[in-house]
């Protein structure tokens, strides 16, 4: 959430603790503020416990987990290979960084949080710069020519009629 949005649910809170310090009903707040009824009742029983201060905005709900040093660790890891952190090829899944994230940094993060993290400093993933060495060319070109004609055609033959079932001529 940008910092603008969340002053401006900053203010609403605030205009909402007014309202509760006049004696106003929970529905009625709710309905001039454009928010949940639930919304409105969590910040009356904040405002009750805290006051005007406990609407205040308690800044980001979720604060990265890796920091940039840290993630710079990461990335020179990253560098030396999966073969260097003991795995069989040279892939980087998801799976293996966050393994690396858990034994180098001592971090626990789940497989998304990884791929958000990556894809927030700039990563992305990659196609292989080779196609397979079995790959097998010819035998691509026949299925294409012989098999992909065949799965690729209509169900239903093309024929004049109503889609209606009710009317002569449909199938």
């Amino acid at each position: 959430m940008t910092p603008e949005r969340r002053a401006f649910r900053e203010k609403i809170r605030f205009q909402a603790g007014e309202r509760f310090a006049a004696g106003e009903k929970t529905a009625v707040i709710a309905k001039d503020l454009r928010v949940s009824v639930r919304s409105v009742e969590r910040w009356r029983r904040a405002w009750r416990e805290g006051g005007t201060e406990a609407l205040r905005s308690a800044g980001p709900a979720n604060v990265p987990t890796v920091t940039n040093d840290q993630f710079t660790v990461l990335e020179e890891e990253l560098g030396k290979g999966p073969a260097a952190h003991g795995f069989e090829d040279e892939r980087w899944t998801l799976a293996r960084v966050q393994t690396v994230i858990r034994r180098r940094l001592r971090v626990s993060l789940s497989v998304a949080t990884v791929w958000r993290m990556l894809k927030r400093h700039g990563w992305s993933w990659q196609a292989p710069a080779r196609g397979a060495l079995e790959r097998d060319e010819h035998a691509v070109e026949l299925w294409k020519k012989e098999v992909w004609p065949w799965v690729n055609a209509s169900r239903r033959p093309m024929r004049p009629g109503s889609s209606s079932r009710t009317r002569p001529g449909s199938p």
